[in-house]
């Protein structure tokens, strides 16, 4: 028995011998992967084309009509290939907590841009090196935010400039976020403490920037009726540090500026014919979302919580405090926060998804407008919260998303579904661009509509090698259905992903095969220069 064993073995042996010698003799496969018949849309607005897509070692190496064999062959009859998608503007600085990110994924973005609106991690190296261990599935790119700079470099959140000193360690902190892969820096100036900030320490920073070849991206001071000094304020530091300049999701809040879109653009084409480079991104939302303290005068907000709650707790400074709220309600043109919802709010978390007049009745048994007042003053005091505002007009965001220069953007993060009630855009954003603006619409056309999420924003943020298909750029790539794609997720119910992506390879591996997520994590940190 032992002989025949061993005799066994021995032609198991030979037999994977043989194997193994007729896969040595058998030729190569000429590509990894072969995407055919697919419309190619290839991200610069030419007109879509029939043809192939073949990838090499995650790259494009071949278009058209393609010749060869392949590993893997992914049949696009009847869809769009398109370039991924780049949202240049997230905020997903935790998102090593959650590296699938598949929220993102499902409506084509490949390429995420994160630490905007003046909030980012400090420590650009430290962040590139956590994500790069945490297995992503998409490629992060970062800004520095001013505001986490300002409060790092002068200690805590002032209403005062910095001192000289101070000043140096800021530049000091943006001069190695730069080297260190930051994409350019980002203002909150609606925030504290970037709020705080004169235009001087801005452009200070700014120059810094232009040094390393970044950009500027700012939410700007005012999108009320006070835009148009805000959006001076933003040319005069492009201007003056010399720096390529994004304006973060251009809108008009509140009833007293809507209808004034057109006069906004002019003003930004009048700046870019005298030479500025200035692009804008859009979300394609009528409701923004952030902290529930927006609706607080950010004086009441300076330095610690503990100051928040002295000043609450002395009669005279809490009524300048609910004095400085009805008139931000006033300049907006509004008598109560019925336009405002909580999209989170981890003390009570039964509040969340419910107006402010729904969660002070619920609390406080009434919903006058002192009583929403109280309500928001509490909610701050245990902690805050986040909301989502109804603040802009359908009319003004056509006009802005006509604009050429105009980006899409979700100013969404990653979301796990069934996690507190938050805006719908961190599910559909780009998918709703595609089935509300483009197929019912008709605002933009599909190629049109797949520049400015694609080779546009490459171009702004200077993504080398991606945003388009050409040969040799990276295949992120997504194969989708114009007529299917769609945005189940709503304000009401937002855990629902986007339809219509059939398959999304980040580079030129697939992390959406067939409509699922694989188990591929090809994604890591893409970092400025590289």
């Amino acid at each position: 028995m032992f002989g025949e064993g061993m005799k066994e073995r021995s032609q198991a042996m030979r037999l994977l011998a043989i194997l193994f010698i007729s896969a040595c003799l058998l030729p190569a496969a000429d590509f990894d992967l072969l995407i055919t018949g697919g419309r190619i849309v290839d991200g610069t607005g030419a007109p879509a084309r029939k043809g192939d897509v073949a990838v090499k070692e995650g790259r494009i190496a071949a278009l058209g009509e393609v010749r060869g064999t392949a590993d893997k062959v992914i049949d696009a009859a009847g869809q769009v290939v398109a370039p991924g998608f780049i949202d240049v503007h997230t905020h997903s600085e935790k998102i090593a907590e959650n590296p699938a990110a598949e929220n993102f994924l499902r409506m084509g973005v490949t390429t995420i841009i994160t630490g905007n609106c003046g909030n980012s991690r400090t420590d650009v190296a430290a962040f590139f090196e956590e994500i790069g261990k945490a297995g992503m599935t998409l490629n992060v790119a970062t800004l520095i935010g001013h505001g986490a700079v300002r409060e790092q470099g002068m200690g805590g959140r002032f209403i005062r400039a910095p001192g000289a000193a101070q000043m140096e360690t800021m530049k000091q902190i943006v001069d190695q976020a730069m080297k260190d892969g930051a994409v350019g820096m980002s203002t909150g100036l609606i925030y504290v403490p970037g709020s705080f900030a004169k235009t001087d320490e801005i452009i200070e920073l700014a120059r810094v920037v232009s040094k390393h070849g970044g950009v500027y991206a700012s939410h700007i001071r005012h999108e009320t009726v006070r835009i148009f000094e805000a959006v001076d304020e933003f040319l005069k530091i492009a201007r003056e540090a010399g720096v390529r300049a994004e304006l973060s999701h251009i809108k008009l809040t509140g009833p007293t500026a809507w209808g004034r879109a057109a006069e906004v653009l002019e003003k930004l084409d009048q700046a870019r014919a005298g030479g500025l480079e200035i692009t804008h991104d859009i979300y394609a939302y009528t409701a923004s979302s952030t902290g529930l303290r927006q609706t607080i005068p950010d004086s009441a907000l300076e330095g610690t919580k503990e100051d928040f709650l002295k000043r609450l707790a002395a009669p005279a400074e809490k009524a300048r405090i609910v004095e400085g709220m009805k008139a931000i309600l006033a300049r907006g043109g509004r008598k109560d926060y019925s336009y405002a919802v909580v999209a989170r709010f981890a003390a009570d978390p039964s509040l969340n998804g419910l107006s402010i007049p729904e969660a002070a009745r619920k609390v406080r048994g009434g919903d006058s407008l002192d009583d929403q007042v109280e309500l928001l003053l509490d909610m701050e005091a245990r902690g805050g919260g986040s909301g989502i505002y109804h603040g802009m007009n359908e009319k003004d965001l056509r006009v802005f998303l006509k604009h050429p220069q105009t980006l899409v953007a979700s100013d969404g993060g990653p979301r796990r579904l069934g996690e507190d009630v938050p805006h719908p855009r961190s599910y559909g954003n780009n998918a709703r661009i595609l089935a509300r603006y483009v197929r019912e619409q008709k605002v933009l056309s599909l190629e049109e509509a797949v520049r400015r999420m694609t080779s546009l924003p490459a171009r702004t943020f200077r993504l080398e090698g991606r945003g388009e298909l050409k040969h040799g750029a990276w295949a992120d790539i997504v194969v989708l259905d114009p007529g299917r794609v769609s945005d189940p997720s709503t304000f009401k119910d937002p855990h629902h992903y986007a339809e219509g992506f059939s398959q999304v390879l980040v580079n030129g591996v697939p992390v959406i095969e067939d409509g699922r997520l694989t188990q591929a994590r090809p994604g890591g940190p893409l970092r400025h220069g590289s």
